[in-house]
């Protein structure tokens, strides 16, 4: 365990320093969110029964987990480059934890994300968003959010050593705009068809928005439900005990062994 925690930190510090070193990606993954933020609030709210105002605070929460979400392309791009330029290689011959690689990056990808969410926090409260909870609420939100994030983390690196092709990393990672829009991350679930409401709350990013909401004091937790949605905080730390549990064995051995 010592191990793992002496090289990891090792690792995290390389992480944080890559970042560092390309400042152009880290603007424009920050600087996405806040553009949504507004162009969505601000057109969508027109269109929906939802006020303006209301809107963009029912929106906050839902932009912060595709934010998180966005863990998976994050995940999978800088894992796919590293097997694709050969640093995965080189990093299998060192005497270190085969753990420790991909922690590293899933930790420093969640300090990355908590410092980046200071920005578009600032941006909702200047729209009209607010925390109408409690501070524990709120403080529980964002740890929430943030596990969130390390959970998907998990499973991009797993698909971006499973492709080991920068390109088809990034092929892949733009389906993930896709999970968002089938949540209800940006519009409420109650009017949707059946079978297309089900499939949204049973979608993970529709439990930690719906959390959120429900710590921030933002909107309240909906009827009739699906379980993920109805329970919301215990249905998002399922969600991240699963994803966890599934992507972390499964990276660590892809990473020890490429073959596997």
């Amino acid at each position: 365990m010592s191990a793992l925690a002496y090289d990891g930190t090792a690792m995290l510090g390389r992480q944080l320093l890559r970042v560092r070193n390309n400042p152009a990606l880290v603007i424009l993954t920050q600087t996405m969110p806040i553009t949504m933020l507004l162009f969505f609030g601000y057109v969508f709210g027109s269109a929906l029964a939802m006020p303006g105002a209301e809107y963009r605070s029912f929106l906050v929460p839902g932009l912060l987990v595709a934010i998180a979400a966005n863990g998976i392309m994050t995940g999978m791009f800088q894992a796919a480059q590293d097997v694709h330029r050969g640093v995965t290689d080189r990093l299998r011959t060192l005497p270190i934890s085969r753990a420790a690689v991909p922690l590293g990056q899933a930790a420093a990808d969640v300090l990355v994300t908590a410092a980046g969410t200071v920005p578009f926090l600032l941006v909702g409260l200047a729209v009209g968003w607010r925390v109408d909870g409690s501070a524990a609420g709120a403080a529980g939100a964002v740890g929430l959010l943030l596990l969130f994030r390390f959970a998907c983390t998990w499973a991009g690196i797993f698909l971006g050593l499973l492709s080991r092709s920068e390109e088809a990393a990034g092929q892949l990672g733009s389906a993930t705009f896709m999970l968002p829009l089938l949540s209800n991350a940006y519009i409420p679930t109650d009017n949707l068809p059946g079978w297309l409401r089900t499939l949204a709350e049973w979608n993970p990013l529709s439990a930690v928005t719906t959390a959120l909401r429900d710590l921030f004091g933002n909107a309240p937790v909906p009827e009739g439900a699906a379980w993920p949605v109805a329970h919301p905080v215990a249905g998002s730390l399922a969600w991240c005990a699963v994803l966890i549990a599934v992507f972390a064995p499964l990276a660590v051995r892809r990473h020890g062994h490429p073959g596997a």
